[in-house]
């Protein structure tokens, strides 16, 4: 037995007998589940929408099935560099063009849960994020950046969009933090519980929208909409999350899974 085989039959069973565990960090799509708002004078994001064809009836009477649409960042979904206009001309930038090798990858969980709860408006820092090293050790390369703030909790209470007439407010990354993440850290991508993975209130930093700006302009990615981030350790889990193959598609919703030691 070569070694890749032993190595991939150890990892079998050890999930097998679940000395490694899968954790679902995935919310689940339906149509209550709420999508990001824009300002009225943009195009708006489709929330999931399901119509049953048959469900073992006169329509289909062994069959069950339904038609789905929703936007391509609806739910727990991936952004890919094309989603952004500073990602526009990178190579392999939509997801069907993606190497497949960065569907699975190691993950950092930064925890700013506590920060978060205080005030939802919450930025991480490039000064927090190197205290946060000092404590827990330096953030290795091309790994997911998890970003913990517990947010999933309020799925389906206002206080996850967190609306007002200035428009949202949750947590996430300065300008600072994130040219620390891309061009220090050299971060696989950002990954959240928030409906973004930019602020609330972003939209007014100079740059606007740093995360996705910063980001996809340097051929990163985005995950959204996660949960369960609490389940995972800071360092040793990988995340599995592999986007629909659809052409020129700009992102996915998808189920996203992550492996940790049992």
């Amino acid at each position: 037995m070569t070694k890749s085989n032993t190595t991939l039959t150890e990892l079998a069973k050890a999930i097998s007998n679940e000395s490694v565990k899968i954790v679902d960090l995935t919310n689940t799509l339906s149509p209550d589940f709420p999508v990001i708002i824009l300002p009225p004078e943009f195009g708006q994001c489709e929330q999931f929408k399901m119509e049953t064809l048959s469900r073992y009836d006169e329509n289909g009477p062994a069959w069950y099935w339904n038609n789905i649409s929703m936007n391509e960042h609806t739910g727990t979904h991936f952004d890919a560099p094309a989603h952004w206009v500073t990602g526009k001309n990178i190579p392999n930038n939509t997801v069907e063009t993606i190497p497949v090798k960065d569907f699975v990858a190691p993950a950092v969980v930064i925890n700013i849960s506590e920060e978060a709860k205080i005030n939802p408006d919450f930025l991480l820092t490039k000064e927090y994020l190197m205290e946060w090293e000092k404590i827990h050790g330096k953030i290795p390369p091309k790994n997911w950046i998890a970003l913990r703030t517990d947010w999933y909790k309020l799925v389906g209470t206002e206080k996850y969009l967190n609306m007002h007439e200035d428009g949202a407010h949750s947590p996430g990354p300065d300008k600072s933090a994130i040219e620390f993440l891309v061009f220090e850290r050299d971060c696989l991508g950002l990954a959240v519980e928030t409906i973004g993975t930019d602020a609330g209130q972003a939209f007014d930093f100079d740059p606007p929208l740093p995360a996705h700006s910063i980001l996809h302009g340097n051929g990163r990615y985005g995950l959204q909409c996660l949960k369960n981030l609490d389940k995972l350790p800071t360092f040793g889990s990988i995340i599995i999350a592999n986007p629909l193959k659809i052409e020129q598609g700009s992102g996915s919703p998808l189920r996203v899974l992550a492996l940790v030691n049992g």
